[in-house]
């Protein structure tokens, strides 16, 4: 089983598809490491200060303001008047929630990226495991050796399950070390408010409590690659069934999208809960609690 699932890394690495990730995750923290900067520069000339409780209470204010669009979805709503709620705690117990620093950033990007970039990275991958073997015909080579298909399947999920955790070390690493550059390399201590419980549109702060930043990027680490896992699965399961890599690349892409549409469009439909796209998003939004 080992060698069989070596040589699937092989494949994986040959086709150059992981470089290809490393080098998308680099360029884009590069770009969001700018514009983070860029956007603290232009808050600092704004309000003519460093200090991060002005900040936040422009940030409140923002928040404010974006709350009064009548065209707002309900669900995006009810998400922002939580957080509004969340950055006025932090204010009222003197938490400065947004430290700089590459950790922050670190924190930020995989926040972001949980619900559709990571999950897109992973797909690139899953999509052709099986399903370009079987067009170009070379899955027949493995079919005439002797050992069970089973075997064969699950070597290529195990490979893929390696690949997803290194997309999560590239994208930790990369954005930790990018970001660095710019914000420095200091605050995985930083003290963190987690313990907010959603009652309606109530927020109980009843068992919030601290935990240090470290703590709280693994546990965003592994939600995103619990998610990532998820999304491989349901690639690599369409990719065993269909023999086109466009197809199932067609397929995860319209779930994935169609996620962001349901989660937004029809947030009083209750059934869409069952809809492990619409979970994605919601997944993100859980984490900020």
């Amino acid at each position: 089983m080992s060698k069989l699932v070596y040589n699937e890394m092989l494949k994986i690495v040959r086709k150059k598809r992981l470089w290809v990730i490393a080098a998308i995750i680099a360029v884009l923290v590069a770009l969001f490491t700018y514009a983070q900067y860029r956007e603290t520069e232009e808050l600092r000339k704004r309000l003519g200060t460093t200090d991060w409780r002005t900040q936040l209470q422009q940030q409140i204010v923002d928040l404010q303001n974006r709350l009064q669009s009548p065209s707002m979805s309900e669900e995006w709503r009810k998400y922002l008047q939580i957080r509004l709620k969340q950055q006025q705690y932090y204010l009222e117990h003197n938490i400065n929630p947004s430290a700089p620093g590459a950790p922050t950033f670190m924190r930020t990007f995989i926040e972001n990226a949980i619900d559709l970039f990571l999950p897109l990275l992973v797909m690139v991958v899953a999509a052709d495991l099986v399903s370009s073997e079987a067009s170009a015909g070379t899955i027949k080579l493995l079919l005439v050796r002797p050992v069970k298909r089973w075997k064969i399947l699950l070597s290529k999920y195990i490979a893929l399950l390696l690949s997803v955790s290194l997309i999560m070390l590239m994208a930790a690493v990369l954005s930790y070390a990018i970001s660095g550059l710019v914000f420095g390399y200091g605050g995985f201590r930083l003290p963190l408010l987690t313990g907010f419980v959603q009652q309606g549109e109530d927020l109980n702060t009843a068992n919030v409590h601290m935990i240090p930043q470290w703590k709280y990027i693994l546990i965003e680490l592994g939600l995103a690659a619990f998610v990532s896992v998820v999304v491989g699965t349901l690639t690599f399961m369409f990719s065993v069934l269909l023999r086109s890599t466009a197809a199932v690349m067609g397929i995860m892409l319209a779930a994935l999208i169609s996620g962001a549409i349901l989660s937004n469009m029809v947030s009083s439909w209750h059934s869409a809960k069952y809809l492990f796209m619409v979970n994605l998003f919601s997944a993100k939004f859980s984490i900020c609690f």
